[in-house]
């Protein structure tokens, strides 16, 4: 039911400011509820116990990944895409999925030895590929998220002080050393202009900008369906995808915030609660993975709209259109339905 409202505002809000993309919108959203809606009949669990099944999606996944560099196209200011047959893929959302499941088998088979030296290493081994590939794009919301996932996952077996630290600042450093000497001036923009809000509010600041006064402006009720002035005039850019979130808050106002947010909060709420009930360590590290991807996607994009963390190309899931990360979403939602009615059998 949440998520069914989150895709509805979504649509909604498709409708009004950008029809070109309300019916791509449909379509990935009727391949991704049905997938979700046969969950009981597919047989992940059985997929999910096999490794051949974990890794080959790992394998696929970086593996398009890598493809995404020999073409020539660039897409909102990265190679993170491939065009088939007149769709735009993105392999790294199909990479957090793979992450997802294969740290979940990883850590319930050493649930108790996470920081465990050689474990820790193999576990940042099967992070670094997907993470410095998308670095690389450069996607840094993706490679934050994909960052966020193997964290939540190393915590969840408790918490190693020392070596915590020592990681700690080794990724400042290591950031550091990336700032002089990899990073592109543009790549740098993007953060100095979260830094300092009021720079150059006509280049590198003018999405955000945008973005508050629609949200801003809203009120409590909004300006209506179709009278967003921000959307509607063209002063919103990407109003369809990083921004859909603001377009949707400048029509239906705080009341429509509010009640995507309780959405959201009751499709998180209830993803928690299968993971306390499920009893194998496996599906509970999945619903774990699954909180932490959803929570990750939604601070960032919304965070991003209201000017509270850098502006990173990530989506809201359901609600911003994007195929690549509607299957997604579902396809994880579909593995929890799964596991949840297995395990209750």
């Amino acid at each position: 039911m949440s998520a069914t409202m989150i895709a509805v505002a979504g649509l909604l809000s498709l409708w009004s400011s950008a029809p070109d993309f309300f019916y791509r919108q449909l379509l990935w959203l009727g391949i991704g509820f049905s997938l979700i809606l046969s969950a009981p009949i597919l047989p992940w669990r059985t997929l999910l116990a096999a490794s051949w099944f974990r890794y080959g999606l790992y394998v696929l996944s970086v593996g398009l990944m890598a493809l995404t560099y020999l073409q020539s196209e660039t897409i909102r200011g990265t190679k993170a895409w491939l065009t088939i047959g007149g769709f735009n893929f993105e392999p790294v959302e199909l990479a957090k999925l793979a992450l997802i499941l294969i740290l979940a088998d990883f850590f319930a088979r050493r649930h108790l030895a996470a920081w465990q030296g050689l474990n820790l290493f193999l576990s940042i081994f099967l992070l670094a590929v997907p993470l410095g590939l998308a670095f690389f794009h450069p996607d840094f919301g993706s490679a934050f998220i994909l960052g966020f996932l193997w964290l939540v996952f190393v915590l969840m077996g408790g918490l190693h002080v020392r070596r915590f630290l020592i990681g700690g600042l080794l990724t400042v450093a290591v950031f550091a050393g990336l700032w002089v000497g990899v990073l592109k001036d543009y790549q740098k923009d993007r953060i100095s202009a979260f830094l300092f809000p009021e720079k150059d509010p006509l280049g590198i600041n003018y999405n955000v900008i945008q973005s508050k006064i629609a949200i801003g402006s809203a009120g409590f009720w909004g300006k209506g369906f179709g009278a967003g002035t921000q959307v509607q005039q063209g002063f919103l850019p990407e109003s369809q995808t990083d921004f859909l979130f603001a377009a949707f808050v400048e029509e239906w106002g705080l009341a429509g915030g509010l009640v995507i947010f309780g959405a959201w909060l009751f499709l998180l709420y209830r993803i928690m609660r299968i993971g306390l009930k499920i009893r194998d360590n496996f599906g509970k590290l999945v619903c774990a993975g699954a909180l932490a991807y959803f929570m990750a996607h939604f601070l960032v994009n919304v965070g991003s709209n209201l000017g509270l963390v850098p502006v990173a190309g990530v989506t809201f899931p359901l609600l911003s259109y994007g195929g690549s990360s509607i299957l997604t979403t579902c396809l994880l939602l579909s593995i929890i339905e799964n596991i949840q009615l297995e395990s209750s059998v």
